[in-house]
């Protein structure tokens, strides 16, 4: 026997001890689809597992559309619970306890819309058109990229809390601003103008 049949019988013999060590056993091409389960997925639609903990802390919005070109201060809440808002109008704001741009769920950009000195950063949001697309800068120098999917202007007391901060299985943005009426005795707005978007 020469060296090569040598090698191969021994493979062979490894192969078959392994195949009993975990018990398989042979089967048609017609077992084996039978076998499968009914939900496989598509090998051309796998996608690779993430590591979303690597993803880098937002520091800047871009939205071309709306010319806004602006870096991003960091919200945590309120004494009462609320989400704090940006105390710059010229700077949008990233809710940091919610996800990063890029992770799995709904990361949260809040703008104020304008001031007593004049438009603010969010001024043009609720005319931002569908389809626009909004870049979103990262400390480590990457970028991601979401398009806008919807808009909407909801009062205040009826805020979609479910749709703008609930939890997604894929990465998306929600913008929100102020919006509708002043109420001058209130002193604020009393809708909210949310944009939706998902991964470019």
């Amino acid at each position: 026997m020469t060296a090569a049949r040598a090698r191969a019988a021994l493979v062979a013999r490894v192969l078959v001890l392994l195949c009993v060590l975990a018990g398989c056993q042979s089967a048609t091409g017609a077992e084996r689809q039978a076998a499968a389960p009914p939900t496989a997925i598509a090998a051309d639609s796998f996608q690779p597992m993430r590591d979303y903990q690597q993803v880098a802390l937002p520091v800047r919005i871009r939205i071309p559309a709306m010319r806004v070109d602006t870096g991003l201060l960091r919200l945590g809440r309120e004494k009462e619970g609320t989400i704090a808002v940006p105390d710059s109008n010229e700077l949008a704001g990233w809710y940091e306890e919610g996800p990063r741009p890029g992770q799995p769920g709904p990361a949260v950009i809040l703008g104020h819309v304008d001031s007593k000195a004049g438009p603010a950063v969010f001024f043009d949001l609720k005319t931002l058109p569908i389809g626009s697309d909004i870049h979103v800068d990262r400390a480590d120098g990457s970028t991601v990229t979401f398009r806008v999917t919807g808009r909407s202007q909801v009062p205040k007391t009826l805020f979609p809390t479910d749709l703008v901060y609930g939890a997604t299985l894929e990465p998306s943005l929600r913008l929100v601003t102020c919006g509708g009426k002043f109420d001058r005795g209130a002193g604020s707005y009393v809708d909210n103008v949310i944009v939706y978007a998902e991964l470019a």
